[in-house]
C-alpha cells in the first residue's frame, strides 16, 4: 500500500466498527503521514476528548517515526496522561509502503478518567487488595456461607488438620488434643451431634473426647496421665 485511500474505505469501517464498540469516550484517529505534519488528520471519531478535528497535526509520537528513530512505532494499550488532567489508554498502528516508509497511522485513545477515579473510589470503600490482604484496620475474616451446618463442622476439621498437619490416623494424643482445642474455641461442640461425627473423625471413644476436652477446658496438664 503506497497510499491509505487505496484503503480508505475499510479503514473508515474499522473506524465506524470501533466508535460503536466504545462510545463517545473513544478518540479514533487517522492519519495521512505524507501531508504537511500539521495537517495530517484526515477523519477523527470524538475528536472532543484532545480536542482535535480534521486537519490538525499528529502527535510526538508519531514525528519519532517519521525521523526514524522509532523503526516500529506500533504501540498497544499505552497509557497517556493530556495536560489537562485527562488519562488514556491509547494505541497506535503505523501502515507503511513497499519501502518500508511510514505513509499513515490509526490511532485509538480511550478516556479512563473517570473510571480510574472510580477504580481508586472502590479500593478506598472496599479496603481490600487484589492479593486478598484487607487494609486500614479491617480485620481478614475467613467466612463460609452454606445451606447445612454440617458442612460448618466438615470445613472446621479439615482447617483442623491443615493447623496440626497430620490426619487423624496420625495424631498422637497431644496432637489430637490440640486439634479439639481447636475446634472448641471456633465453636464446633454447638454444633447438633457434632460430638458423634468429631469421634468418629479422630477414631475415639465419647469417654475419650470427653476427658479431652476436661483436659482442654480445665486447663489441666495435657501431659499427664499419658
Amino acid at each position: 500500500m503506497n497510499s491509505i485511500y487505496e484503503q480508505i474505505d475499510l479503514l473508515k469501517g474499522i473506524m465506524d466498527m470501533l466508535e460503536q464498540e466504545f462510545g463517545n469516550s473513544c478518540e479514533i484517529v487517522l492519519h495521512d503521514l505524507t501531508k504537511d505534519y500539521n495537517h495530517t488528520i484526515v477523519d477523527i471519531r470524538n475528536g472532543h476528548l484532545t480536542g482535535r478535528k480534521v486537519g490538525g497535526s499528529g502527535s510526538n509520537l508519531g514525528l519519532e517515526v517519521l525521523s526514524g528513530n522509532d523503526k516500529d512505532g506500533n504501540r498497544y494499550n499505552y497509557v497517556n496522561h493530556t495536560r489537562e488532567g485527562k488519562i488514556f489508554r491509547s494505541s497506535s498502528f503505523y501502515f507503511r509502503d513497499e519501502h518500508g516508509k511510514a505513509i499513515g497511522s490509526l490511532c485509538v485513545n480511550l478516556d479512563i478518567t473517570e473510571t480510574v477515579k472510580f477504580e481508586q473510589f472502590l479500593k478506598e470503600y472496599n479496603q481490600y487488595d487484589i492479593g486478598g490482604s484487607s487494609q486500614g484496620n479491617s480485620e481478614e475474616t475467613s467466612e463460609i456461607f452454606v445451606n447445612d451446618v454440617s458442612q460448618i463442622l466438615e470445613y472446621l476439621c479439615n482447617e483442623g488438620v491443615q493447623l496440626v498437619g497430620k490426619q487423624p490416623s496420625e495424631m498422637s494424643r497431644e496432637i489430637k488434643i490440640q486439634f479439639l482445642e481447636f475446634l472448641d474455641k471456633k465453636g464446633a461442640f454447638l454444633i447438633s451431634k457434632s460430638n458423634e461425627r468429631i469421634c468418629e473423625f479422630l477414631q475415639i471413644s465419647k469417654f475419650t473426647l470427653y476427658n479431652y476436652l476436661d483436659t482442654i477446658r480445665n486447663g489441666a496438664d495435657k501431659d499427664a496421665g499419658k
